[in-house]
């Protein structure tokens, strides 16, 4: 289904359908909830990891630790986007992330770049006893050797593409699409 020059890769069932396998993904990897706190990256990231939040709490009836985290001030182009970042707060669960099982939850995997920025500002916070990256799409194309642990789809594209996640409080509807980028937007 193309419009746009985009195309529909996953509706909002599908979504759905993917967050529910990761969620029992994530519990059984972690051997329960005992532990377990996910970190959503922001922007979409934490859109995704309260969807996963919330599937684990109604599957296991057991609350899970949520946070956020803005790793605009770790990321390593910082210099290239512009004399004043907007940074974002970065929201730690009350319960912290020392000795805890940490699930670091992104939209869309692509370079690795996010997940690399995203380890090194929690490395600042404290001492985790594991850390899983989860990603609702694996787009492949990484640059440093980091692969996530739970993926929701993978889905291979082209340079001159982007895989877009969209979320309901951003965009108004669930669902992903991939995009093809103008000469002009790379």
């Amino acid at each position: 289904m193309a419009e746009d020059n985009r195309t529909h890769v996953m509706d909002e069932a599908d979504v759905h359908r993917a967050i529910a396998r990761m969620a029992r993904e994530i519990v059984e990897r972690n051997g329960g909830t005992e532990a377990l706190t996910l970190l959503g990256i922001h922007r979409r990231g934490t859109d995704i990891a309260l969807l996963l939040r919330d599937e684990i709490e109604r599957a296991s009836g057991d609350r899970v630790a949520y946070g956020s985290i803005d790793i605009t001030l770790y990321r390593d182009d910082l210099m290239t986007i512009g004399p004043a970042p907007v940074v974002g707060a970065s929201d730690l669960p009350q319960s912290g992330i020392d000795d805890r099982n940490i699930v670091i939850v992104d939209d869309v995997l692509y370079r690795g770049r996010t997940a690399r920025a995203a380890l090194d500002e929690l490395t600042d916070w404290g001492r985790p006893r594991r850390i899983f990256l989860c990603v609702l799409v694996d787009r492949g194309g990484r640059e440093l050797p980091i692969q996530p642990d739970i993926v929701g789809r993978e889905v291979p594209v082209m340079e001159n593409q982007r895989v877009d996640v969209l979320v309901p409080a951003l965009d108004g509807r669930l669902g992903v699409e991939i995009a093809f980028l103008d000469a002009e937007s790379q």
